[in-house]
């Protein structure tokens, strides 16, 4: 909970889901976090920031692939090119495909390789130990001219609360993965921390690239790219985490940024549209675009018991009480403290698509929110969704004797609590009966009192 004292309003509301996806067990989510774009789409933010990278095409299709691989041989002077599979997911270069394919990055010979190997990533699924065990899609992807790097380096700008703002990160030891360089030989990790106040400075650039070893006649070069990056991309950008692995040196002395992961502040959304749009809901679970377009916070966990509340800190402790008497919350959602009785039948909607749910407790305190909305709520989504599963819900604060009225008028399966312990045995009880019948192939109907 310390996090929230860093920030506020729906950026403290995603640190919160971030924690329940990491100690309740989410199923999948980066959607959640900050937003990730394709590598290509990166690429284009460092070349109008003055960024050297390499040339690339993207293309949707295998014929497509071999024209653009024929135009970047006749380039770069070499029928070499590289493949990139434009997936959201860390780790491409060790995922396997659904189509039998091993590795998302791929090093081609000539043209005809290059459709040959393409059709088997577009089109197809890329598992990697981020994807989870479901994938995803390729839509597209990138071809790029081949360099021949003489050393490669790892170079990052992030968020660090240790730091009290952005720091950058270094080591000599590029195009591998940094975690394992960090828990192996955490000493060949160089951290150099910026003041937000004055910003980077050139000193501080150069001091970093010789740190990391570049050699000397591409070190000012590689300090140049350092400042861009920060000014250019991290600040301009509203950036949280900006990923370079490779950057790499050649042997004339030029230094490239050879690959390229962008993350960006939700928060910066009214002043980043050009870059938000960029978002690619197909590498996304759809519930989280149905999610983000009616304005709920929702992350999908693994259990049976749905979950909707207003507030994300009693929505962490609505699936706590739902854990601590032997269930297992089937997903976090905040409706937020302003929600209509159209969102209350979106968030529905949201929860009853997963169709491991066995029962729905409704926790709702009446503050700003008025508890008959979500009473009206409710009953419009029991009906025009016509829902299956039992509801259980616990409503207090405004209105809430209206609400009652209204449940108790509709004639529908909803179990009406006043005290939360009470509705999350009562979720419990019913999650674990339905469950039990279920495997039976028995129809259950509860009635009060459980």
């Amino acid at each position: 909970m310390a996090s929230v004292l860093f920030r506020s309003g729906r950026q403290a509301d995603k640190l919160l889901i971030q924690n329940a996806s990491r100690i309740l067990g989410a199923t999948s989510n980066p959607s959640q976090r900050n937003l990730s774009i394709h590598e290509h789409l990166g690429f284009g933010l460092l070349s109008e920031a003055g960024v050297s990278i390499p040339r690339y095409r993207v293309a949707s299709s295998p014929g497509q692939v071999q024209d653009y691989a024929k135009e970047l041989a006749k380039l770069s002077k070499t029928p070499d090119v590289v493949l990139k599979a434009q997936v959201l997911a860390g780790g491409r270069g060790k995922g396997s495909w659904d189509s039998g394919l091993k590795g998302g990055v791929k090093l081609v010979f000539n043209d005809e390789e290059a459709k040959e190997i393409s059709g088997k990533m577009l089109g197809h699924k890329l598992h990697t130990k981020q994807t989870g065990a479901e994938g995803r899609i390729c839509n597209e992807v990138m071809v790029v001219e081949r360099l021949y790097p003489r050393r490669e380096f790892y170079f990052a700008i992030a968020m660090e609360r240790s730091y009290h703002g952005p720091v950058l990160v270094g080591s000599s030891q590029g195009g591998v993965n940094i975690e394992e360089v960090a828990q192996e030989n955490p000493t060949a990790i160089v951290k150099e921390p910026v003041d937000i106040t004055r910003g980077i400075h050139k000193d501080q650039a150069i001091f970093l690239a010789k740190e990391m070893g570049f050699s000397d006649n591409c070190i000012d070069q590689a300090a140049e790219i350092m400042l861009k990056l920060y000014t250019d991309v991290f600040l301009k950008c509203d950036s949280t985490m900006l990923e370079i692995n490779p950057m790499s040196e050649d042997a004339n002395g030029n230094v490239y940024c050879m690959d390229c992961k962008l993350n960006f502040d939700d928060n910066a959304f009214y002043r980043q549209k050009k870059i938000f749009d960029m978002k690619d809901w197909t590498q996304e679970d759809p519930r989280d675009k149905q999610a983000a377009e009616a304005d709920l916070n929702y992350i999908g966990l693994d259990g049976n018991i749905g979950c909707l509340v207003n507030g994300a800190g009693l929505a962490m402790a609505t699936m706590d009480i739902i854990k601590l008497h032997g269930g297992n919350p089937a997903n976090f959602l905040d409706v937020g403290g302003g929600a209509t009785s159209d969102q209350v039948k979106e968030a529905f909607s949201l929860i009853t698509s997963d169709p491991n749910v066995d029962a729905i407790l409704v926790n709702i305190f009446g503050g700003i929110m008025r508890c008959d909305v979500i009473a009206q709520g409710i009953i419009q989504a029991a009906e025009e969704l016509d829902l299956n599963r039992t509801i259980i819900a616990r409503l207090q604060g405004t209105r809430v004797d209206d609400a009652k009225a209204l449940i108790a008028a509709s004639n529908l399966k909803i179990l009406h609590c006043d005290d939360l312990e009470e509705a999350a045995k009562r979720a419990v009880t019913v999650s674990k009966m339905v469950k039990t019948a279920r495997k039976d192939g028995i129809h259950i109907h509860f009635e009060l009192p459980l």
